[in-house]
């Protein structure tokens, strides 16, 4: 038996996307067969049924309705999957035979445009890699807006920028290399040929694509392997989408040196983007600085976030910005609301692009356009360079909104091929045609009015459908009246329907009319769409102003609403901080509540703080806030503090808490001396390192010697000589304040009361002697005998010779009092008891009588030991 005609159609685009689950249009469904329906159904919860196919047994099938396709193309993209749209590519009732099918898009991961599927306020990125020996090009794009970036980063920090960019999809010429470099840390690796990576061919793909004879223009001559891969994202792109892409017009340098590379730890750290909790918002950074009006706002201010400035002139223009909006909160204001008219600029121009915008789409436009020139004309007495190029560059393209505010209905329906569309006044033609049909419509009642009395029938009707078009319909009770010249079209049971040669010359006027009404309203709106898609390179150039202007008011706002400082940027490496804060924990709490502290770190005598006290008295939130206000001021941010002078950080290193990595096999341990490792590594002197717990994985020797070391090595100048934070529950490093230059101690105050203790969270010179871990135990609410239990070991330990002191003074060389093969017992607590009276007891005040009392009652306890 041989597969049916439309099987082996089915089949023969399957085998050319193989690797994607193909949806087949099939009337008003998208049908999957063979094993794509078997896993549709799966995942998707389809019934799977089956459809003849030519074979002795049935091919499983499954389907989904086409109206509602993308919510099912959504789950199997989050689950995984590419999807090929296969579609028909011709009127079923006008083929001759097979319909003739193909594929019109594949939709992977990094290629989703549909903005339903898509986070407003995050860029959606598609990457992909060339690893040419040592060497390596790095090139980017968001399909969804348009932008395109290249780079060539050094093999030791590619993980740290896929990491930065966060794709969603990547593509590589050798993606087993690249697993080997990175780890299983790539979301949606997959290769490609190697051909596409070749510089001729990427060469061929990007001049074809940008529409030059050679790459000069691009800045790739010198540029071997962005080039390449370069070449090769765009040859995906159009494998992929089946389109021109004319909306990627640009293609940016992600520069080496241009902004500052955060690793996943500290992003994580520092909880920047996404929680600790979890992928939310909610108690981020991000999460508070984002007051933007629009989502084009929110995906630039996200990007300043995870790729802080570099360069101290770019971030003094940014804060130059801000602080104009801040002087002027009216303004600030005032733009606020003007930018919340603004629609999604970017990706709308990609509608356009991919010819799927709609007459709703047009309005939105429109309106986005028509808020250009309040803009322009709030920031007619801006000074700073930065608002002034803003302003200079916000087109409000005057004629297109013109074109589209006659051309375009208010009401406009969704669907275009249905009319009602375009505007009355914009086409002579259509009005006319528009004319006929509500003369028609008129036409249709006065005729039924004629026949009525002309004939007699009282309840003779003129009706419509789309089989029969225009007819009498006449009751069989009045049968008897009908004339001769009646033609018969149709019997039912109760009526019979005709036709009259006037019925039918009215019919072809109103018919005819409204064909030609809705065949010239797509071809106008064809023609409209045409003209906006000339005009895509002016448009993002003002969506780039917008969101600019965005970003800066979000700044502005926040730094406002929290009395927020401006930062100066020091040029000798030094950082000062007066009253800092923790800028997301204290809006969790109330006026007054958060306590603020003080910092200063420099390049010499104070390059390394040594931080010491109690858990939960704050040691995390106060190194947590100098590295977020660092990295606020390297975004352009106004800080939380009285004041703030600092230096630019190349890198922000945090090796924070205690996890595993169990995928990878690796222990808590492991993890922590990877990250460690990493750190001492990569860091510079004018790089801020927060470290807190380290050697804490292993035993107490063994996490003290490793964390002493460490402080060592960052102290070097010679090594590293970072600017450090460095918490610690050895108390042992205080000693070394004084023995190594630039460390010094603080600690976390706090206040005795008896069995409570009352945290200051202030931070001030000098080592701390305990950690109170017990009483943060009992806060937690361990059991009551635990916490006793727990009293009774520590006052063992703290009586025994193993101390801070004698630990410092061993490791340093002095003499040490540690008693060799010696052993502590903490099982004979009991007897430290008994011990401890007799040392209270006053020999020379005690009368012979209590003598012999305390005696009998001394020897009752130990017959009981």
């Amino acid at each position: 038996m041989a597969l049916s005609p439309m099987m082996q159609q089915y089949l023969r685009i399957h085998d050319q996307y193989a690797d994607c689950l193909l949806l087949f249009r099939l009337g008003d469904f998208y049908e999957l067969f063979f094993e794509d329906a078997k896993t549709a159904s799966r995942e998707l919860e389809l019934t799977l049924t089956g459809k003849d196919c030519g074979l002795e047994e049935r091919a499983p099938m499954c389907g989904v309705p086409y109206h509602s396709v993308n919510t099912y193309i959504e789950k199997l993209i989050s689950k995984g999957y590419k999807v090929a749209i296969c579609e028909q590519m011709e009127d079923p009732a006008l083929a001759k035979g097979l319909v003739e099918r193909d594929v019109v898009r594949v939709i992977t991961a990094g290629t989703v445009t549909d903005p339903t599927m898509l986070e407003d306020k995050a860029n959606n990125y598609l990457m992909c890699i060339f690893l040419d020996g040592k060497k390596t090009g790095i090139a980017y794009t968001d399909v969804s807006t348009g932008e395109f970036y290249v780079m060539e980063p050094e093999m030791n920090l590619l993980r740290a920028q896929i990491a930065r960019v966060n794709p969603m999809e990547v593509i590589c010429n050798d993606p087993p290399q690249l697993t080997a470099i990175t780890g299983d840390h790539v979301r949606g690796l997959s290769g490609q040929p190697q051909t596409w990576f070749q510089r001729r061919n990427a060469e061929e793909m990007l001049c074809d694509h940008f529409h030059l004879t050679q790459l000069t223009s691009l800045g790739l001559t010198d540029r071997k392997e962005a080039a390449c891969a370069a070449g090769a994202l765009l040859r995906y792109l159009h494998e992929t989408q089946k389109n021109s892409l004319e909306h990627i017009r640009t293609l940016r340098f992600a520069e080496n040196g241009k902004t500052m590379l955060l690793d996943q730890n500290t992003r994580r750290n520092l909880e920047l983007t996404e929680s600790l909790r979890g992928d939310r918002r909610k108690g981020t950074l991000l999460g508070l600085l984002d007051k933007t009006s629009t989502a084009m706002g929110g995906r630039l201010l996200r990007s300043w976030v995870e790729q802080p400035l570099l360069d101290q002139k770019e971030i003094n223009q940014r804060l130059d910005a801000v602080a104009e909006l801040v002087s002027d909160r009216i303004l600030g204001m005032t733009l606020s609301e003007e930018l919340e008219g603004v629609y999604d600029l970017e990706r709308l121009m990609n509608k356009v692009a991919y010819r799927n915008v709609n007459a709703r789409d047009c309005l939105a436009l429109c309106a986005s356009l028509k808020r250009i020139p309040g803009l322009r004309k709030l920031l007619e007495n801006a000074s700073c360079s930065e608002l002034v190029r803003i302003r200079e560059e916000l087109n409000p393209l005057e004629d297109m909104t013109d074109l589209l505010e006659r051309a375009i209905h208010p009401d406009a329906p969704v669907v275009i091929t249905e009319g009602g569309i375009i505007r009355e006044g914009y086409s002579a033609i259509l009005d006319e045609y528009r004319e006929a049909q509500t003369n028609g419509k008129q036409w249709i009642l006065d005729l039924e009015a004629k026949e009525r009395e002309d004939t007699g029938i009282r309840n003779l009707r003129i009706q419509y459908n789309k089989v029969f078009g225009y007819y009498i319909e006449v009751t069989k009770s009045f049968l008897h009246l009908v004339p001769e010249r009646y033609i018969r079209k149709q019997t039912l049971t109760n009526a019979e329907r005709y036709m009259t040669p006037e019925l039918k010359e009215v019919e072809q006027k109103i018919i005819g009319a409204q064909e030609q009404s809705v065949r010239l309203e797509l071809q106008l709106f064809t023609e409209i769409r045409d003209s906006i898609a000339e005009r895509i390179g002016s448009i993002q150039q003002t969506a780039f102003a917008v969101k600019k202007l965005d970003a800066y008011q979000s700044l502005s706002r926040i730094a406002s609403e929290n009395h927020y400082v401006r930062p100066v940027m020091t040029e000798d490496g030094s950082l000062s901080i007066t009253e800092g804060r923790h800028p997301v924990v204290e809006q969790n709490m109330k006026d007054g509540e958060f306590i603020p502290n003080d910092t200063v770190l420099d390049c010499d005598e104070n390059r390394m703080m040594i931080i010491t006290g109690p858990n939960m008295a704050g040691k995390s939130t106060y190194m947590r806030q100098v590295a977020l206000i660092c990295l606020m001021a390297q975004i352009g941010s106004f800080v939380p503090a009285k004041e703030a002078c600092l230096p630019v950080c190349d890198r922000i290193f945090t090796r924070v808490g205690a996890s595993d990595d169990l995928a990878s096999g690796q222990s808590t341990f492991m993890v922590e001396m990877s990250e460690t490792a990493h750190i001492l590594r990569n860091a510079t002197r004018n790089s801020l390192i927060i470290l807190d717990e380290i050697g804490r994985g292993t035993s107490t020797f063994d996490g003290l010697s490793i964390a002493w070391a460490v402080v060592e090595y960052i102290a070097d100048k010679e090594r590293i000589g970072a600017k450090t934070l460095f918490a610690t529950h050895y108390h042992e490093l205080s000693e070394l304040e004084g023995h190594l230059e630039g460390v010094k101690n603080f600690c976390i105050s706090v206040k005795e009361h008896g069995e409570d203790v009352i945290f200051l969270r202030k931070i001030v010179r000098g080592g701390a002697d305990k950690s109170f871990g017990v009483h943060v135990a009992r806060l937690a609410g361990v059991p009551h005998p635990v916490i006793v239990r727990a009293h009774e070991i520590q006052a063992r330990l703290e009586v025994s010779d193993i101390n801070q002191n004698t630990i410092g003074q061993n490791i340093l060389g002095e003499e040490s009092v540690l008693r060799k093969n010696e052993q502590m017992d903490l099982f004979e607590y009991k007897k430290d008891e008994i011990i401890q009276e007799l040392q209270q007891i006053d020999v020379m005040a005690i009368t012979p009588m209590d003598a012999m009392n305390t005696l009998f009652l001394l020897r009752e306890k130990a017959r009981k030991l």
